[in-house]
């Protein structure tokens, strides 16, 4: 099918793997798997910001130096960081040395502790806004997945977490999280993976509100 690539062990992935050995494992192990962790959330939302205007394989190259500066993306440690703390990440090379895009994750830190205390979890908050599938294409082709950049889901939950305060979160950023997150499958018809997600979100007890 149009967009697949068929790889070495016989398996076809989705077209944007390419041939980056990191990338095909990001897209063998994580993307699209069902994610209920508050910290993880809060890092892949993050890292979703940081990405605005970049590669995602730029981020994933660097996201292990993300986790070491912005410790493992603990918002309760993060929403303490200090001046200092942002002048420590402006001046580290091994990250994006974005002042606005560190500034956001420093204030949507104390954003996601207001959220928990709101909701109990991140993931409760999260997982409320799984779109049905009157959001959702019929089949998840390759012509499909290149217009669909955000949804009238990802648009309304970009919308009501700016309304609490959040930063970097527009809509194209909020699709591409609930891609990464698991929140909608969008794995094409035909990739190794699309079944195997599917069984996993099909499993999943959701966070309850």
């Amino acid at each position: 099918m149009e967009g697949l690539l068929l790889g070495d062990d016989g398996k076809h992935r989705c077209w944007w793997c390419g041939d980056a050995a990191d990338y095909n494992q990001y897209h063998d192990e994580e993307w699209g798997n069902p994610v209920t962790d508050n910290f993880r959330l809060f890092e892949k939302v993050s890292l979703e910001g940081f990405q605005a205007g970049l590669s995602w394989l730029t981020i994933l190259r660097k996201r292990e130096n993300f986790r070491a500066a912005f410790d493992g993306f603990d918002y309760h440690k993060i929403a303490k960081y200090s001046q200092n703390d942002i002048g420590r990440m402006l001046g580290d090379e091994s990250i994006i040395r974005h002042r606005g895009k560190i500034e956001a994750v420093l204030n949507n830190a104390a954003r996601a502790i207001e959220m928990e205390r709101e909701y109990g979890s991140l993931a409760a908050y999260f997982w409320s806004w799984e779109p049905d599938n009157s959001d959702r294409p019929v089949t998840m082709n390759y012509e499909t997945a290149l217009k669909l950049d955000k949804t009238p889901a990802s648009t309304l939950l970009a919308k009501d977490l700016k309304k609490r305060g959040w930063k970097f979160v527009g809509p194209t950023t909020c699709y591409a999280f609930m891609q990464a997150m698991g929140m909608v499958n969008d794995h094409l018809e035909g990739c190794h993976r699309r079944a195997e997600i599917e069984r996993k979100r099909l499993a999943l007890k959701r966070p309850l509100l």
